[in-house]
């Protein structure tokens, strides 16, 4: 294999806060093993071995939780003793961890800076929105120790990105959380997911509020990418990406899922971070070849059952961009034969809204690079 990308729980679903939406929380509580504890120095060590074992050009290792950090630094030095103990063809290694940030001090921001790591960021915007839904394990606030960890990152030259949650109460104010979040250059925008079984709480996105989001979050994008300033936001930039003849690294926006390697602390193995769950436990990596993982026949339903598109989401004139949204924003699946994303009316608003500004950034960025040479 040219290339191989890992998503690891090293803490499987333990977390030092209690975030009301979570939806990794909600994953664990719908299996028969909630938690299956840190990972172990063999689990790792299997985990290292077999990438490299397998991987010709590129290994990525991406950390989530639950939170990551929660297994401490000397977890992530053996990593790196690891990763050069078994990486005998010099392959390039890519380390990514994403965070809550609650924990995070001088040795951590020393350490991800000095050995590359790309820091994925949780932060809801602003104080109000943030601390409402994301509170540590006592039920208080966590925002200013979020931002504090923002501040470590800028000043012990990590690269970082934020994350924001997009829930009701974030949308309504979407000016607001995108001139406060722009400042860190990097920006993902995700939709709050609802539970597995679709129940509707007080965080719960709707389309109409999510349309007038993403409208009024890429307007503002759009302008500073005019101004010469421009600000990175994930789904924006694929977007843009592919109206200029580019795949969308974006797996939400593909049209299928291609099955991953998500190891949780035990070392079993899953195709997605949203279904870690016992029906779709693909094997071990203590036991089995990336080979065997990703042949095997459930990995193979799972990319086949997100291809059940509907004839309406094939029609629509957006498709080609949107790729019928996430297989994960179409739960519960059993009520609907087809995928559709809950979110459908939310998209096509937004694409009648803003497709013609996405297409001049696509023809200037064009243009710009046909310049270059």
């Amino acid at each position: 294999m040219r290339n191989v990308a890992f998503l690891i729980k090293p803490s499987s679903s333990a977390c030092n806060m209690s975030c009301k939406y979570c939806f990794y929380a909600d994953v664990s509580n719908n299996r028969e093993v909630k938690y299956y504890g840190n990972m172990s120095e063999e689990v790792l060590e299997n985990l290292v071995k077999r990438a490299f074992d397998s991987a010709t050009e590129s290994v990525t290792f991406s950390f989530q939780g639950g939170e990551p950090t929660l297994v401490g630094l000397d977890f992530y030095k053996k990593l790196l003793s690891l990763q050069k103990q078994y990486n005998k063809r010099n392959v390039v290694v890519n380390n990514t961890i994403q965070t809550n940030g609650y924990e995070i001090d001088e040795a951590w921001a020393i350490f991800l800076a000095k050995n590359d790591f790309l820091v994925g960021l949780s932060m809801d915007g602003v104080a109000e929105i943030h601390d409402k839904f994301r509170l540590n394990s006592l039920g208080d606030a966590t925002f200013n120790r979020v931002k504090n960890t923002a501040c470590l990152f800028e000043r012990y030259n990590v690269k970082f990105n934020v994350l924001c949650v997009v829930t009701e109460q974030t949308a309504e104010r979407a000016v607001e959380v995108y001139d406060e979040l722009k400042r860190y250059g990097y920006i993902q925008f995700i939709p709050c997911l609802d539970r597995l079984d679709g129940e509707k709480r007080e965080y719960s996105l709707s389309n109409e509020t999510y349309a007038k989001f993403l409208i009024e979050t890429f307007n503002r994008y759009y302008a500073d990418f005019i101004k010469g300033k421009p600000v990175s936001v994930r789904n924006f930039d694929n977007y843009v990406m592919m109206l200029l003849g580019q795949p969308p690294e974006n797996c939400a926006m593909r049209g299928r899922c291609t099955p991953m390697l998500v190891v949780e602390g035990d070392g079993s193995v899953y195709p997605c971070d949203f279904y870690v769950l016992d029906e779709w436990k693909l094997g071990d990596i203590t036991q089995n070849s990336i080979e065997e993982l990703l042949s095997n026949a459930k990995a193979y339903r799972f990319e086949q059952q997100s291809c059940s598109r509907g004839s309406e989401c094939i029609k629509c004139k957006y498709f080609a961009l949107c790729g019928g949204g996430c297989r994960r924003e179409c739960e519960p699946i059993a009520d609907k034969g087809t995928l559709k994303t809950v979110y459908c009316e939310a998209y096509c608003r937004f694409f009648d809204a803003c497709i013609d500004k996405m297409v001049d950034m696509a023809k200037k960025i064009k243009t710009m690079r046909s310049n270059r040479y």
